[in-house]
């Protein structure tokens, strides 16, 4: 039961993945796409553990009483911001530098494997809750879920940052404003995600989060079909 759990957790992820790289025109060596995921999973680990400390810090605070304010920041800066963070950090030390970086499409598809990577794991962690035969039916629910919204979410918002790393590469001048900008929409649309869902009630409250979800697929679209007609990224880094 235990590894059919796993096999579960996995394979959302690996849907997601296939997709993403039957994109690529020239395709990433299969050990370097898996080196990424992995460490991508390792961020997911390190993000619960900084969410925790912020959650455990903001809680000692004056803002304890601030029910509102207490949960914007643990929901925008203690959990999107961290986790958007961390998928990038991976790309930071792992892939940048790496010498089989040589398009501006790689960024944008390693930063999603991260992504994919980190989702992995949150979905693993959760069936682990579901590892009775009797809670068979949620783990289906739950895993349909998983695949529509959340790791198709993780992937999103790790895209937008890719794409915005991408430019920022080629205005050298704005780098890190660029960068600033793509980190801030990716944990605005991955915030105001998870906002949304704490309200749903009933079918009807859905829309607002597939309303998230399809306008920043919408951005990623059109990132995705300007950075493939950039060149090489060699020099830019």
């Amino acid at each position: 039961m235990v590894y059919l759990l796993y096999l579960l957790g996995f394979a959302p992820s690996i849907v997601w993945l296939i997709f993403y790289l039957r994109k690529d025109a020239h395709p990433e060596s299969n050990r370097m796409i898996l080196k990424i995921f992995f460490y991508g999973m390792l961020s997911a680990l390190a993000a619960i553990v900084l969410e925790k400390s912020f959650s455990f810090l903001i809680a000692k605070t004056f803002l304890k009483n601030q029910i509102f304010l207490y949960s914007v920041l643990t929901i925008f800066i203690g959990g999107a911001l961290i986790e958007e963070y961390l998928k990038y950090i991976v790309i930071r030390f792992k892939v940048l530098k790496n010498s089989e970086l040589d398009e501006a499409f790689d960024v944008f598809l390693y930063m999603i494997i991260s992504a994919l990577g980190f989702a992995a794991l949150e979905n693993i962690l959760l069936l682990i809750n579901y590892s009775t035969p009797a809670l068979a039916e949620k783990v289906v629910w739950l895993m349909i879920s998983r695949f529509v919204f959340a790791t198709f979410l993780h992937g999103l918002c790790s895209g937008l940052l890719g794409i915005f790393l991408c430019f920022s590469f080629f205005h050298l001048k704005n780098k890190n404003v660029i960068f600033m900008a793509g980190l801030l929409l990716a944990t605005l649309f991955h915030g105001f995600y998870n906002f949304s869902i704490i309200k749903i009630q009933s079918v009807e409250n859905f829309v607002l989060p597939l309303i998230i979800l399809a306008f920043a697929a919408f951005l990623v679209f059109l990132g995705m079909k300007k950075i493939k007609k950039l060149k090489s990224i060699c020099v830019a880094r």
